[in-house]
């Protein structure tokens, strides 16, 4: 089994990577981009077979190491 695991920077954290990838756009031609904020994919592969227990088991990777709760949000897709 395969759980996709998005992580963001909340709403109002500072995103020097994402105004890095703005700026460089606009250098390229790209002058409508307003905003980029920028995010991690984490691809887990999983020897779980119940997609409930896969789903928990991954939050809680999450909340221990893959994200930082206090800057970051994270979304948990089972595939």
């Amino acid at each position: 089994m395969k759980a996709r695991v998005t992580v963001t920077l909340k709403t109002g954290v500072l995103d020097p990577q994402g105004e890095a990838i703005r700026h460089a756009l606009g250098a390229l031609g790209f002058d409508d981009v307003e905003g980029v904020r920028q995010g991690k994919l984490i691809e887990l592969d999983l020897a779980d077979t119940d997609p409930a227990a896969a789903e928990a088991r991954v939050t809680e990777m999450c909340e221990k190491l893959l994200a930082n709760t206090v800057i970051e949000n994270y979304s948990v897709e089972v595939i």
